[in-house]
Protein backbone atom coordinates (compact mmCIF):
# COMPACT_ATOMS: atom_id res chain seq x y z
CA UNK A 1 0.00 0.00 0.00
CA UNK A 2 2.64 2.51 0.98
CA UNK A 3 4.50 1.73 -2.43
CA UNK A 4 1.68 2.84 -4.28
CA UNK A 5 0.90 5.57 -2.96
CA UNK A 6 4.71 6.09 -2.99
CA UNK A 7 4.73 5.54 -6.86
CA UNK A 8 1.26 8.13 -7.09
CA UNK A 9 3.53 10.70 -5.02
CA UNK A 10 6.27 10.65 -6.81
CA UNK A 11 4.16 10.72 -10.60
CA UNK A 12 2.12 14.01 -8.99
CA UNK A 13 5.62 15.68 -8.45
CA UNK A 14 7.40 14.38 -11.17
CA UNK A 15 4.44 16.51 -13.33
CA UNK A 16 4.58 19.08 -11.27
CA UNK A 17 8.42 19.47 -11.80
CA UNK A 18 7.75 19.15 -15.43
CA UNK A 19 4.50 21.74 -15.85
CA UNK A 20 7.10 23.84 -14.17
CA UNK A 21 9.78 23.56 -16.26
CA UNK A 22 7.79 24.17 -19.59
CA UNK A 23 6.55 26.76 -18.09
CA UNK A 24 9.59 28.91 -17.13
CA UNK A 25 11.11 27.56 -20.84
CA UNK A 26 7.99 29.28 -21.79
CA UNK A 27 8.63 32.23 -20.08
CA UNK A 28 11.98 32.19 -21.53
CA UNK A 29 11.35 31.98 -24.64
CA UNK A 30 9.21 34.30 -24.91
CA UNK A 31 11.45 36.95 -22.63
CA UNK A 32 13.80 36.54 -25.31
CA UNK A 33 11.61 37.54 -28.36
CA UNK A 34 11.88 41.49 -27.92
CA UNK A 35 13.86 43.54 -30.24
CA UNK A 36 15.10 44.86 -27.24
CA UNK A 37 16.67 41.71 -25.91
CA UNK A 38 17.96 41.16 -28.91
CA UNK A 39 20.07 43.98 -29.37
CA UNK A 40 20.77 44.36 -25.89
CA UNK A 41 24.47 42.76 -27.47
CA UNK A 42 26.86 44.95 -28.27
CA UNK A 43 27.55 43.17 -31.52
CA UNK A 44 24.27 43.29 -32.61
CA UNK A 45 24.62 47.26 -32.60
CA UNK A 46 25.77 46.47 -36.50
CA UNK A 47 22.91 44.75 -37.50
CA UNK A 48 20.04 47.38 -35.52
CA UNK A 49 21.58 50.47 -37.29
CA UNK A 50 21.35 48.37 -40.94
CA UNK A 51 17.45 47.54 -39.69
CA UNK A 52 16.86 51.15 -38.43
CA UNK A 53 17.50 52.64 -42.03
CA UNK A 54 15.48 49.52 -43.88
CA UNK A 55 11.74 49.23 -45.27
CA UNK A 56 11.37 46.86 -42.40
CA UNK A 57 11.99 49.66 -39.92
CA UNK A 58 10.01 52.66 -40.95
CA UNK A 59 7.92 52.74 -43.97
CA UNK A 60 4.20 54.42 -45.19
CA UNK A 61 2.07 51.40 -43.94
CA UNK A 62 3.64 52.07 -39.82
CA UNK A 63 4.06 48.19 -39.90
CA UNK A 64 7.63 47.49 -38.41
CA UNK A 65 8.85 43.68 -38.49
CA UNK A 66 10.77 43.34 -35.15
CA UNK A 67 14.19 40.96 -35.21
CA UNK A 68 11.68 37.68 -33.71
CA UNK A 69 9.24 38.17 -36.47
CA UNK A 70 11.74 37.27 -39.51
CA UNK A 71 14.50 35.14 -37.36
CA UNK A 72 12.18 32.87 -35.39
CA UNK A 73 10.26 30.98 -37.92
CA UNK A 74 6.67 30.35 -36.43
CA UNK A 75 6.27 26.64 -36.19
CA UNK A 76 6.51 24.99 -33.11
CA UNK A 77 10.01 22.61 -33.96
CA UNK A 78 11.77 25.47 -36.24
CA UNK A 79 11.29 28.11 -33.17
CA UNK A 80 12.74 25.85 -30.22
CA UNK A 81 15.35 25.23 -32.93
CA UNK A 82 16.12 28.58 -33.63
CA UNK A 83 16.19 28.97 -29.87
CA UNK A 84 18.90 26.75 -29.18
CA UNK A 85 20.96 27.33 -31.62
CA UNK A 86 20.78 31.08 -30.47
CA UNK A 87 22.68 29.72 -27.43
CA UNK A 88 25.98 30.03 -29.50
CA UNK A 89 25.46 33.65 -30.60
CA UNK A 90 25.14 34.20 -26.92
CA UNK A 91 28.17 32.55 -26.29
CA UNK A 92 29.85 34.84 -28.78
CA UNK A 93 29.17 37.49 -27.07
CA UNK A 94 30.49 36.49 -24.10
CA UNK A 95 33.80 35.12 -25.61
CA UNK A 96 34.14 38.59 -27.56
CA UNK A 97 33.59 37.03 -31.11
CA UNK A 98 32.28 40.39 -32.64
CA UNK A 99 33.92 42.96 -30.80
CA UNK A 100 33.35 45.75 -33.25
CA UNK A 101 32.43 46.54 -36.96
CA UNK A 102 35.65 45.04 -38.63
CA UNK A 103 34.85 41.72 -36.85
CA UNK A 104 31.11 42.10 -37.61
CA UNK A 105 31.98 42.80 -41.13
CA UNK A 106 35.02 39.84 -41.36
CA UNK A 107 31.45 37.44 -40.10
CA UNK A 108 28.89 38.68 -41.82
CA UNK A 109 29.12 36.83 -44.94
CA UNK A 110 28.84 33.14 -42.75
CA UNK A 111 26.02 34.99 -40.64
CA UNK A 112 24.17 35.67 -43.79
CA UNK A 113 24.68 32.73 -45.14
CA UNK A 114 23.53 30.28 -42.02
CA UNK A 115 20.02 32.66 -41.91
CA UNK A 116 19.68 32.05 -45.62
CA UNK A 117 20.04 28.90 -45.49
CA UNK A 118 17.50 28.14 -42.37
CA UNK A 119 14.92 30.51 -44.48
CA UNK A 120 15.39 28.45 -47.99
CA UNK A 121 15.06 25.25 -45.59
CA UNK A 122 11.15 26.61 -44.26
CA UNK A 123 10.34 27.55 -47.53
CA UNK A 124 10.58 31.67 -46.42
CA UNK A 125 8.23 31.00 -43.52
CA UNK A 126 8.96 34.13 -41.44
CA UNK A 127 8.37 36.15 -44.52
CA UNK A 128 5.25 34.73 -45.31
CA UNK A 129 3.77 35.90 -42.13
CA UNK A 130 3.49 39.28 -43.29
CA UNK A 131 3.98 39.05 -47.31
CA UNK A 132 1.26 36.48 -48.85
CA UNK A 133 1.38 35.36 -52.01
CA UNK A 134 -2.45 35.29 -52.04
CA UNK A 135 -3.25 38.76 -50.52
CA UNK A 136 -0.79 39.80 -53.42
CA UNK A 137 -2.40 42.96 -56.02
CA UNK A 138 0.52 42.12 -58.69
CA UNK A 139 -1.12 44.89 -60.93
CA UNK A 140 0.13 47.60 -58.57
CA UNK A 141 3.53 46.51 -58.43
CA UNK A 142 6.87 47.83 -60.76
CA UNK A 143 6.46 45.57 -64.03
CA UNK A 144 9.47 44.44 -62.75
CA UNK A 145 8.28 43.29 -59.75
CA UNK A 146 5.12 41.86 -61.82
CA UNK A 147 7.32 39.59 -63.41
CA UNK A 148 9.40 38.28 -61.22
CA UNK A 149 7.05 37.70 -58.38
CA UNK A 150 5.13 35.97 -61.45
CA UNK A 151 8.35 33.58 -62.27
CA UNK A 152 8.03 32.67 -58.37
CA UNK A 153 4.96 31.56 -58.34
CA UNK A 154 5.40 29.81 -61.26
CA UNK A 155 8.76 27.82 -59.98
CA UNK A 156 8.10 27.66 -56.86
CA UNK A 157 10.61 29.84 -55.61
CA UNK A 158 10.77 31.28 -52.05
CA UNK A 159 11.53 35.05 -50.99
CA UNK A 160 14.63 34.43 -49.89
CA UNK A 161 15.92 33.00 -53.38
CA UNK A 162 15.42 36.49 -54.67
CA UNK A 163 15.50 38.78 -51.93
Amino acid sequence: MWVKKKGILFGVLLFILGGLALWLTQGVFHQTNSTEFCVSCHSMSFPKEEWEGSVHFANRKGIRAECADCHLPPDSWHYVKAKVMAVKDVWGEITGKIPDQEAYEAHRLEMAQAVWKNMKEQDSSTCRTCHKTDAWILGEQSEQAQTMHKLALETNQTCIDCH
